[in-house]
């Protein structure tokens, strides 16, 4: 029997070839390469807690086994869990939902991307606040709409502003998509600055907006707000949670969405036709850290603000890093921009960030993402989710190798 033939471009959807890799992901990938070669890599690309998932988690989820909770479940989620999550909303940020406005997802990455299948037609322009997580505009060109980046500046801790928002909307704009507290940035709106902006929204009855609050609970300033505690356009309003950061539940994959009834019917129907319901074991691990409450996730905060203060004392020492101080997430994001056109030892330029990204993990074997990933092409984003030991080790590494560029 004659092998199948290889496999070429030719065959694939032109959907698929559009589609961009994740950079988290594939620099992740490149250094775990260098490691299995016996490289010491320290990687600060993954957004990923280096915390287990607290022991009460996993213990509801080994009941949920052995009390052979190992069956399908409803496609929008458990109806404890759905009540649970109206519970919490109305609790932590004054929401007031039914579980028929829940959808209970595998991961909060594909509450959005059911969200955006659901919304956008062809065409449709969906403005992205940048720096924005890696998937969004490749979850914007799946649906064939059409994104409109809207960078915010670093002297306004990369946040877009209301003026500017006013400015990019056009009779065509569908859906605004942001994350608060950011990834990349960490930046946290403010509720001065949603309001404005939802003040925005509401002059513009067409337009929806997918608030991503997947980083809530890993917040230095205290207040987080929801963009639907605005009334006037909680009903436009489709909010992402999930457990993966605020619960170091990454692996477990549960996310969620909560919207008005139409569109958390769509979600559910779109999800129907994909994976159907999530995990029923997750699900049950889930409910476990809801009803637990946050006490673990401010321990983890704690450490992350201790973590943050740490990285931004070691980036001033780094010449040519400007840093803003992120107010969430566990992430930093300077500007590496006064690197650009200096020379390695071995003659290379370079040229942006990714160039800087790549000589950082083959000269300081320090593994980060550049900008571009984000929307950001003249900065890097490293992860704080790592041992303080590790963090200090990697911006001493960072500092030593940029030192020679020249």
């Amino acid at each position: 029997m004659s092998d199948a033939a290889p496999l070429t471009s030719s065959v694939l959807s032109d959907r698929i070839l559009a589609m961009q890799e994740s950079q988290t992901i594939a620099m992740a990938k490149k250094a775990r390469e260098l490691a299995a070669q016996g490289v010491d890599v320290i990687s600060l690309s993954f957004g990923e807690p280096d915390f287990q998932t607290p022991q009460y988690i996993k213990d509801a989820a080994k009941k949920a086994l052995d009390d052979g909770y190992t069956f399908y479940t409803p496609v929008p989620g458990i109806p404890e869990l759905r009540q649970a999550i109206c519970d919490k909303l109305q609790r932590d940020n004054q929401l007031s939902y039914k579980p028929e406005n829940i959808v209970v997802s595998t991961g909060a990455k594909q509450a959005l991307a059911n969200a955006v299948l659901s919304l956008i037609n062809p065409g449709d322009e969906v403005i992205v606040f940048a720096p924005y997580w890696v998937s969004y505009e490749e979850m914007v060109r799946l649906a064939e709409g059409t994104s409109v980046t809207l960078m915010g500046s670093l002297e306004n801790d990369f946040k877009v502003t209301a003026a500017e928002l006013e400015a990019a909307i056009t009779p065509r704009t569908k859906l605004i998509m942001y994350s608060s507290p950011c990834n990349p940035t960490g930046s946290v709106f403010s509720r001065e600055e949603l309001g404005a902006i939802a003040e925005v929204v509401a002059r513009h009855p067409q337009v929806h907006v997918l608030a991503d609050e997947i980083y809530e609970y890993i917040n230095f300033v205290g207040e987080h707000v929801s963009m639907a505690q605005f009334e006037a356009i909680k009903d436009r309003v489709i909010t992402v949670n999930g457990f993966s950061k605020g619960y170091a539940m990454t692996g477990w994959r549960v996310g969620y969405l909560a919207a008005n009834k139409e569109i958390a019917g769509a979600c559910e129907k779109m999800q129907s036709q994909i994976t159907s319901g999530t995990c029923s074991i997750a699900q049950r691990a889930a409910l476990a850290a809801l009803l637990g409450g946050r006490s673990s996730a401010d321990e983890m905060v704690a450490a992350y603000r201790r973590r943050r203060d740490l990285v931004l004392a070691l980036c001033q020492e780094i010449p040519g890093f400007r840093t803003p101080t992120p107010s969430g997430a566990f992430y930093v994001f300077p500007d590496v921009s006064n690197c650009f056109g200096k020379t390695t030892p071995d003659g290379k330029v370079i040229s942006n960030a990714s160039d800087l990204a790549m000589f950082m993990l083959h000269d300081a074997h320090v593994a980060a993402v550049d900008g571009g990933a984000f929307g950001a092409p003249n900065c890097i984003r490293f992860s704080t989710a790592a041992a303080d030991e590790k963090l200090r080790e990697a911006f001493i590494r960072i500092k030593n190798s940029l030192v020679k560029l020249k």
